[in-house]
């Protein structure tokens, strides 16, 4: 029957596994699933990853990385984003098969997408997330699911996978032995709601992190796994753990004896898949009664269901994405999205006097600094790799009138002082009418353990402003006079008061994929209109910060941050000025329980068409409990022309008046709450930033439902 298509995916997987052995079954277990000829079972691979595009198997088209889809604010592009990944993949898998089989990373289960939250800028992995924020982080991981696992009726196009279930940001160096203790309320309210609308968004597959919760290692969490997931969430996918995860239960987080104990409690405990497992350590605790066969039984259901979907055991003409071939691999259509993704996720920080855009026809331009011709700082973490990166200086190169000077002295090293203390690039810059100046990280210095070589906390960083040696570098080229152009690449938040009144103009780049040169020329020339909006906040100083390991959000992410940061979650200037007004709200007071229809005016009051990303905060007043001082709830980009307004509607479901109790219960109660919309989050910095654009509004919630 398993083979026989015109029969249910359950009816299928429930009569292959009975035909299968012990052994058999256990072997299906661990990330290479060996093959079974006698059933027609091929070998496959599970390991696969697509963070911002295929990586790790060949060419294919590197979109931005997360944390710079996370500044999109844009779903829809995310949705798109994600179908050209899928269609990659596809791609990849159909070649590998027609070779004599699926290689690794060819496959089409793929550990993506992140959707930790980035609740300390230290944490070298942020740059995997989307953002700080819960509401921010579903939206934009949910269009990334559906985009990748596609709209057939039937068949998954590809298998997305959320991870880390569900608390995963540091510190990087402790990950196989920490313990994160997390209030309740903190879990609910922070940790767990992107899970949740992944599993509701249909996600085919949930990781777990290497770190305990609160005592209890999450790849083994009967809470998180049974209870939240399978009962409560109705989860209908398969729970994998993390590589090496079940190796830490007896070696770093000390709940086991030995890797036979270690195995049973993964698979007994929620895990359908272990990576990097051993089938004998199973066969043992099989054989020593620590694992039943009914429970392995249920762990094969979920895998083999995965595989059903995909359509790998099916007649290849009844696959629907058989024609996907090695044409739309990095082909010209995704080399275009990865622009419109990089270009929609470069965030202007600082426009002095307006000195951007820089003309196309400038005299002359000295281009300085350590990331200009780097191509690492295009590529992120979890990348794959393509024949036609453009560098910063390739793309300005590309961009300005033949008649233009450029010069480039690298100046500067990335992040140690030079050897030679002689600073000739500042004879060069006296000539040039401005500099741009290619600063900031690079993955060197930040990401997972063992991958950022130049990070000294294995991956996490230390501090969160740019390397001391690029500040003294900043600092003295601007003694020449001339205007400086700050590019500040990276996948988390860099502060710098330091230089900030020093420089003419802030952009961040983020690790914008293979068209980020031409995307940042597009910007600085004006060809584009800079719409990003920062994911993350940009705190003073590390001092501003509660201790790292402090999973507590009490101090953190704007949502319960009281200092003012440097850079506010939301922020992001244009080259046109955006206003508000008129905020209306169809019933105040509104019976409990009811719908809300929230609109405000949205106004372009410069000379040039561009985006602006509308954003809906609501904060509980007078709650009995501590609660976020504001919360996004929604958000929607605009596209204005030229002294254009329109109207933007919201509506407010009662889910989105609730607050987290200190059990984690979410509680609905009457009471006032006050309604922001704008152009940033809101906060009394605004001003200080020039950024005042938001309107507010009291919506009163009475007892009585209708």
């Amino acid at each position: 029957m398993y083979s026989d298509h015109t029969k249910s995916f359950e009816q299928r997987v429930a009569d292959l596994i009975s035909r299968l052995t012990l052994p058999e079954k256990v072997s299906q277990l661990i990330f290479i699933n060996k093959a079974i000829p006698r059933l027609g079972i091929p070998e496959y691979v599970w390991c696969n990853e697509c963070l911002h595009g295929v990586a790790r198997a060949g060419n294919a088209t590197v979109f931005p990385q997360a944390i710079a889809l996370g500044a999109t604010f844009d779903t829809d592009l995310i949705f798109k984003l994600a179908t050209a990944i899928s269609d990659e993949a596809r791609a990849k898998y159909n070649i590998s098969k027609k070779h004599g089989g699926t290689k690794i990373f060819h496959g089409l289960t793929f550990f993506s997408p992140n959707i930790n939250i980035f609740r300390d800028p230290r944490w070298g992995r942020g740059q995997e997330t989307f953002g700080e924020d819960p509401c921010l982080t579903a939206k934009i991981g949910t269009a990334f699911v559906k985009g990748l696992q596609g709209n057939h009726k039937k068949y998954l196009k590809a298998a997305a996978c959320a991870k880390h279930f569900a608390v995963h940001s540091g510190p990087e160096k402790l990950r196989h032995e920490f313990d994160a203790k997390i209030p309740e309320k903190d879990l609910f309210e922070t940790y767990l709601p992107a899970f949740k609308a992944l599993v509701d968004a249909g996600v085919a597959g949930i990781m777990g992190a290497y770190n305990r919760l609160n005592g209890m290692p999450c790849c083994a969490h009967p809470r998180l796994l049974l209870e939240i997931a399978r009962t409560k969430w109705k989860f209908k996918g398969y729970i994998t753990t993390d590589g090496w995860a079940v190796r830490d239960f007896h070696t770093g987080h000390g709940v086991t004896k030995n890797p036979v104990e270690s195995a049973a409690l993964a698979v007994n405990n929620g895990c359908d898949l272990i990576i990097n497992g051993l089938v004998e350590d199973l066969m043992a605790a099989v054989r020593e009664g620590l694992l039943n066969e009914q429970r392995i039984d249920k762990a094969l259901y979920w895998l083999f269901m995965i595989r059903f979907r995909l359509g790998m055991f099916d007649p290849p003409e009844k696959d629907p994405y058989k024609a996907l071939g090695e044409n739309v691999i990095n082909c010209k259509k995704h080399r275009q999205l990865a622009k419109q993704a990089a270009l929609k996720s470069i965030v202007l920080l600082k426009n002095k006097d307006n000195i951007l855009p820089l003309d196309k026809n400038i005299s002359s331009i000295c281009v300085v600094g350590p990331n200009a011709t780097n191509t690492d700082i295009l590529l992120g973490s979890y990348y794959g790799v393509s024949s036609r990166m453009v560098t910063l200086l390739e793309g300005i190169a590309g961009k300005v009138s033949k008649n233009t000077t450029i010069q480039f002295y690298q100046g500067s090293l990335l992040n140690q002082a030079n050897p030679n203390p002689v600073n000739w690039v500042k004879g060069f810059i006296e000539g040039s009418d401005v500099v741009i100046a290619a600063m900031g990280l690079s993955p060197l210095l930040e990401g997972e353990f063992g991958e950022a070589i130049g990070a000294k906390n294995f991956g996490d960083r230390a501090g969160i402003g740019l390397p001391k040696n690029q500040i003294e570098f900043i600092k003295d080229i601007s003694e020449v006079g001339k205007p400086v152009i700050l590019l500040i690449s990276g996948g988390s938040p860099v502060a710098i008061p330091e230089i900030h009144d020093v420089v003419a103009a802030i952009v961040y780049i983020w690790y914008p994929g293979e068209e980020g040169g031409n995307a940042v020329a597009d910007i600085l020339f004006g060809d584009a209109v800079p719409s990003g909006r920062l994911p993350v906040t940009v705190p003073r100083s590390v001092a501003d910060l509660p201790v790292f390991n402090n999973y507590a959000m009490r101090g953190r992410t704007y949502r319960y941050m009281k200092k003012p940061p440097l850079y506010p979650f939301g922020f992001g200037l244009s080259y046109t000025r955006f206003s508000y007004s008129a905020l209306t709200i169809s019933e105040s007071p509104v019976k409990i329980g009811r719908k809300v229809k929230v609109t405000v005016n949205v106004a372009n009051r410069g000379e040039r068409v561009a985006e602006e990303v509308v954003q809906l905060y609501i904060s509980k007043l007078n709650a009995p409990l501590e609660v976020p001082l504001y919360e996004l709830k929604d958000f929607k980009r605009v596209t204005l022309k030229p002294k254009q307004e329109k109207q933007v509607a919201f509506t407010i479901t009662p889910a989105m008046l609730e607050y987290v109790d200190n059990s984690g219960v979410r509680i609905l109660e009457p009471g006032d709450f006050l309604i922001t919309i704008g152009g940033v989050s809101p906060g009394s910095w605004q001003k200080e930033l020039g950024a005042a654009r938001t309107v507010q509004k009291k919506l009163n919630v009475s007892a009585l439902k209708k």
